[in-house]
């Protein structure tokens, strides 16, 4: 026995007669690959009860708490009957795509039976004029709810019931087992008193991990670092659902939508499918002369399933609001503001923290939040409160490896999700094997004419194919014209930054220059003095023989370095002499005597 996290139990609390919550996925397949080139009913049967046996979301069923006090509990169902949960349908002639649509969207209306295991899986047959497809396919489209898995992990399912090869293994059937015994009434009340207890705790936990985040993302948003949606125009999606639903999709080359990205770069694959979801929005609103001047924002839920989480099911997501610019009419110009958007958007999620808004969930009180749902429903209060989203648009990536089932090949996957009150539109992007797949869920009231609106979605997609297709001739052709132009006259094609730094180069290669000169100069003068050395001792010698020639015979011419030196010698030999001189001595006049 396990209890459903506080994200998990509010898809029961919010569910009503007009807004079922379940997911679903709708796959065709072609019997060719399989033996005998036939695929059987009760094959099928077989297959899928012997593998969805050790798949706990697929066996397990609810145990509510009395007066709704506590969150309910998922308890093992046993052996349960696969024939109840495995219909079988056929379309009638002519078996094309409009009926395969209409019968969809009934299956889809229709609630799941709580007191079972909340899933179940239509074969449909006699789909052999629908364009696309080689006749003879069939259809497997599949109901879980949204209580018991996420998109994430619905493509984990879809994993564990299918095959790699076309004979693949054949899985017997697992012994019966029986049921486990439901916990009684007074044991789950019990429970639900010790977890409130608790909750204090727990949320002073969550609170002390948030609030920073918070506290960051406001003053980010003040200082102008991020930017909120604003606020949300009102369309023709955003009032109460009715029972009613209708289901469309279009299939595109995966190719292509990988060409768009690359025509931007920085942008995603998810960036290029809220950009023609945004283009095909636009067209349709103008068309019905509903077209708001603002942009319409997108709910797009994100998978933050750690390695723990993986095989976990339930639902491990957090939600980002993400502008998709209908008001942008350049398609181009749209995926450039939507990349700025997503980028903005997944900014916000990291600051606050997407696992740990998440946790707020666990705090959802279960009888408030089902009466709630029931008055704003009964009410029609959502026309009297502005708008959280628009729209919901997830990804959910497929393999891009052929996966069979009971040996038949599946062709295209497409999916579902569910439309409430306030949100009545819902996209489920997927990709599969090289193909990529727009799928669109809406109530019926409010979307008369799906027809069309598929019409929107390829207009969208082409126009913004062809203008990434001409964004990219004329990148190349500028880059070719560059480096020609770069050839011929480099200097004046260079930009600023790319001067400078040529430049900084330059100085440096003179700098390297200069010391290796002065270095040289170094060198140079240190061999000349070695050099002059001993140049000097010979120059001494050759005067000192001019002093003494040979034969005793004195030379007639005397150089100046040799005369200098005897000038200066007699000079200092007649000096002394001078100084030797006795001074004159006074003449004395002898004295006479007065009166002699």
């Amino acid at each position: 026995m396990k209890q459903l996290s506080g994200l998990d139990a509010s898809f029961l609390y919010l569910e009503t007669a007009n807004q079922p919550m379940h997911i679903s996925g709708l796959s065709i397949y072609t019997p060719e690959t399989a033996p005998g080139g036939k695929v059987r009913f009760k094959q099928i049967i077989d297959n899928t009860a012997a593998r969805i046996q050790k798949l706990p979301a697929l066996t397990q069923r609810l145990a509510e708490v009395p007066f709704h006090l506590d969150h309910p509990y998922w308890v093992d169902d046993g052996t349960f009957d696969p024939e109840y949960h495995i219909r079988h349908l056929a379309l009638p002639s002519p078996g094309d795509w409009r009926q395969l649509c209409i019968l969809i969207s009934r299956i889809h209306a229709r609630p799941l039976d709580r007191a079972r295991p909340l899933w179940e899986m239509t074969v449909i047959e006699g789909l052999d004029n629908v364009d696309g497809y080689p006749p003879g396919c069939f259809a497997v489209f599949t109901k879980m709810h949204h209580a018991a898995i996420d998109g994430a992990s619905g493509v984990e399912i879809a994993a564990a019931i299918h095959d790699l090869e076309p004979d693949g293994e054949v899985l017997e059937a697992l012994e019966p087992r029986p049921a486990e015994k439901p916990p009684g009434a007074l044991s789950l009340l019990a429970k639900s008193q010790i977890n409130t207890l608790k909750q204090p705790m727990r949320f002073l936990s969550v609170a002390s991990n948030t609030i920073p985040g918070i506290a960051k993302a406001m003053m980010a948003i003040r200082r102008g670092d991020l930017k909120g949606v604003g606020k949300l125009p009102r369309t023709r999606f955003n009032r109460p659902v009715s029972p009613h639903r209708v289901f469309e999709a279009v299939r595109l080359p995966l190719q292509d939508i990988k060409a768009i990205k690359n025509a931007l770069p920085g942008a995603t694959v998810n960036d290029v499918a809220l950009t023609i979801v945004g283009g095909a929005l636009r067209r349709y609103l103008r068309h019905h002369g509903e077209l708001p001047e603002s942009s319409l924002v997108a709910m797009a839920p994100v998978n933050i399933r750690q390695g723990a989480d993986a095989g976990s099911g339930g639902n491990v997501v957090a939600a980002m609001s993400v502008s998709i610019h209908t008001d942008v009419d350049d398609p181009m110009q749209r995926l450039r503001t939507v990349n700025d958007a997503a980028g903005n958007a997944k900014k916000r999620a990291a600051v606050i923290g997407a696992k740990s808004m998440t946790d707020y969930s666990q705090f959802i009180p279960s009888t408030l939040t089902a009466q709630a749902a029931k008055l704003v429903t009964r009410w029609g209060l959502v026309n009297q409160v502005n708008p959280i989203y628009n729209c919901v648009i997830t990804n959910v990536p497929g393999p891009q490896v052929p996966l069979y089932n009971t040996g038949a090949r599946m062709l295209s996957n497409f999916g579902t999700g569910p439309v409430v009150d306030g949100v009545g539109l819902f996209h489920v992007i997927g990709s599969y094997c090289g193909e990529f797949t727009i799928s669109a869920t809406c109530c019926r009231e409010m979307m008369a004419d799906p027809a069309f609106y598929k019409d929107c979605l390829l207009a969208s997609y082409q126009e913004l194919f062809d203008a990434a297709l001409s964004a990219a001739e004329t990148n190349t052709g500028t880059k070719t014209r560059t480096k020609a132009a770069a050839k011929k006259a480099p200097a004046k094609t260079k930009s600023k930054a790319a001067k400078k730094q040529v430049a900084k180069k330059k100085i440096a290669k003179k700098k390297v220059a200069k010391k290796k000169l002065a270095k040289k100069e170094v060198a140079k003068k240190t061999v000349t003095k070695q050099k002059k050395a001993p140049a000097q001792r010979s120059s001494s010698k050759k005067s000192v023989a001019a002093k003494k020639p040979a034969g005793g015979k004195p030379r007639a011419k005397a150089s100046a370095s040799t005369a200098a030196p005897k000038a200066r010698k007699t000079r200092s030999k007649k000096a002394p002499a001078k100084r030797l001189t006795p001074p004159r001595q006074p003449k004395v006049r002898p004295k006479t005597s007065s009166g002699s």
